[in-house]
């Protein structure tokens, strides 16, 4: 889950949870105050009940005037005058808890509801005795406020976290608002652009924290390939330049007609070496170019097909006993799809090496290279008859110097592949295998269809 979300997913359950607080609150107390002001009528109505009925004098008839007169009869209202005896018996007039009635004699009064019913009770002492007076009645306009209520806070609070989304969404959009403009800052920096740095923020919150380490680590990154690409060139010019003269001098003395047999054999020897070694030199420099350095120099739109044929004309003039056929049967129609970016140089030392490594474990058998594209990427397969590649062995054949088992009687480096690899990532491509050992290898290389058509 997103960050964003998160934040508006806590602040809208943390807003729900104070709402139905508030809500039951609020009800809690409605209800409280409801229930306690019909109690009190009902009390008044019971200290009336007792001025009429337990101290009758000549008041006694006002107080009925004044209930008949200015009281509201309540639904179902009934009253009971219960005498208590000396032993402290009486006849309960209705069925309610004991609870009741004790609190009524001990107490001086109670208060009891059951459902939509009411009941309060006093006690009156006279010289006559002692008696216990009820009312009970009815308070449905009470509950139907208090539904009322209910449906009114439903509403409400529907309506409040509806509100709450909204406000959570806007508040965390503007709290991961500069988050994202960290992320798309960062996106746009590449081994391209590594001068690039994030704008520094106002203030000194954890975000202004992140952009400066950001930027400090940028600053690392840029000196370090600065220093990776200057080494690869003094060491490209310090070492080619050696090899350059050893490859010279062997020659020159192998083109003099007086030189003995022994003489000879030992330039051969050095001529060979040098050239592997200048061999080796070039391409452990390739392969630290093209994995430190990535920089888009000199890229065009190369179209495959023709790169093809460069590539199997360079592979014949390399190993002119190699047999390579192009296979252009799943050419598109539309030639436009045939099209890629990148260098074309880059790209043909990486076909060339795939090639070479299946004409050269493949003892010069019959090496296919099929090409096949659509609107958006382009395909192209090598296959062989070769010697294959063991099954446990397939996923370490792009690490560098690494060469399978059964490849020891052929000459390599283990470097081919790898440079390969970084090549082909370079130009956003893949490569996969598929090889079965003793019967063949099929490698397929996939490179994106050129976005300029």
């Amino acid at each position: 889950m997103r960050i964003q979300s998160k934040i508006t997913l806590l602040f809208f359950t943390i807003a729900t949870a104070g709402l139905i607080l508030i809500n039951a609150v609020i009800f809690y107390f409605v209800s409280a105050f409801n229930f306690d002001d019909f109690f009190k009528r009902l009390e008044a109505r019971v200290n009336l009940a007792a001025e009429i009925n337990v101290h009758p004098d000549q008041n006694s008839a006002s107080y009925r005037e004044v209930r008949t007169r200015y009281l509201e009869k309540l639904e179902m209202e009934r009253e009971y005058i219960v005498k208590l005896e000396n032993s402290g018996q009486f006849k309960k007039p209705l069925e309610l808890p004991a609870s009741f009635y004790q609190d009524v004699i001990q107490k001086g009064k109670a208060r009891y509801n059951r459902d939509k019913d009411f009941f309060a009770g006093s006690l009156f002492k006279t010289d006559q005795g002692d008696y216990m007076v009820i009312i009970t009645a009815s308070n449905p306009s009470g509950f139907e406020e208090l539904t009322t209520l209910k449906k009114i806070l439903i509403i409400v609070f529907f309506i409040a976290i509806f509100l709450t989304y909204l406000v959570g969404k806007i508040f965390s959009h503007y709290t991961v608002k500069p988050v994202k403009t960290v992320i798309r800052s960062v996106n746009k920096i590449s081994a391209d652009n590594l001068h690039m740095r994030l704008s520094e923020l106002e203030g000194k919150d954890e975000i202004s924290e992140l952009v400066q380490t950001f930027n400090n680590m940028l600053n690392r990154l840029e000196t370090a390939f600065a220093t990776q690409n200057n080494f690869v060139s003094n060491a490209s010019h310090e070492l080619k330049t050696p090899m350059s003269v050893i490859t010279s001098e062997s020659e020159l003395l192998l083109s003099q007609p007086d030189l003995s047999d022994k003489a000879r054999a030992s330039a051969k020897v050095i001529l060979s070496h040098a050239e592997k070694l200048a061999a080796i030199t070039t391409s452990l420099l390739g392969l630290a170019q093209t994995g430190f350095d990535g920089k888009r120099q000199n890229w065009q739109k190369i179209r495959v097909d023709e790169l093809v044929m460069m590539v199997a004309d360079s592979v014949k003039k390399i190993d002119p006993e190699s047999n390579v056929q192009i296979n252009f049967d799943t050419l598109p129609e539309d030639d436009t799809s045939l099209y890629t970016d990148g260098n074309i140089n880059l790209l043909q030392l990486a076909l060339s090496n795939i090639v070479l490594n299946a004409c050269k474990y493949s003892n010069n058998q019959l090496v296919e290279v099929r090409v096949a594209s659509d609107k958006e990427r382009i395909s192209l397969i090598v296959t062989d008859k070769g010697i294959g590649i063991p099954q446990n062995e397939q996923q370490h054949i792009f690490e560098p110097f690494f060469r399978a088992s059964n490849t020891t009687e052929f000459d390599g480096f283990g470097i081919g592949l790898p440079l390969t690899l970084n090549i082909i990532r370079i130009h956003k491509g893949s490569i996969g295998i598929i090889s079965e050992e003793k019967i063949g290898t099929e490698m397929r290389i996939i490179l994106p269809v050129s976005s300029e058509f």
